[in-house]
């Protein structure tokens, strides 16, 4: 839905409310909109950028964020070592192409924590990603829409 870019507002209010006094850690902070939401509620953020353009770009908006922790390299190396999170926003590393990233991504989520996926179109029936979460004996999970043409999975360990 955004091509890698940002976070739509829609997304940013629900990453609000949903990392409200949480410590929550996001994949692939492109440009910061989505850590800047997690931040206004959330009592810590990490977040991580593989690149390292996008970074820099992001590190300016979060400036004086003091709850943000804004890390460069692969989430699946500087990650595990700082988890669990109470609220994890997959929002990057091209995992919905291999789940098995999902799967290492969810051992990052503290048991009654909360996995948040954006960038879903709603409506479209079973696909590999909406078949892992749902079909997860491990998780609840739940679509939402976001917009009229955007949705956002939640999940929470069971």
């Amino acid at each position: 839905m955004t091509a890698g870019g940002s976070s739509i507002p829609e997304v940013r209010r629900l990453l609000a409310v949903l990392a409200a006094g949480k410590r929550a850690a996001e994949i692939g902070t492109a440009f910061g909109l989505g850590a800047e939401a997690l931040a206004s509620t959330a009592r810590e953020v990490v977040t991580v950028e593989v690149d390292p353009e996008r970074a820099r770009e992001a590190r300016v908006r979060l400036e004086g964020r003091t709850n943000v922790e804004l890390l460069v390299g692969d989430w699946a190396e500087l990650l595990p070592r700082r988890g669990p999170f109470e609220l994890l926003f997959m929002d990057g590393a091209g995992w919905k192409f291999d789940l098995r990233q999902a799967a290492r991504m969810l051992e990052l989520v503290a048991p009654g924590g909360l996995a948040v996926v954006d960038d879903m179109t709603p409506g479209y029936g079973p696909d590999p990603v909406r078949d892992f979460f749902f079909g997860n004996p491990e998780l609840v999970a739940v679509e939402i829409l976001t917009t009229p043409e955007t949705a956002a999975l939640l999940a929470t360990r069971a």
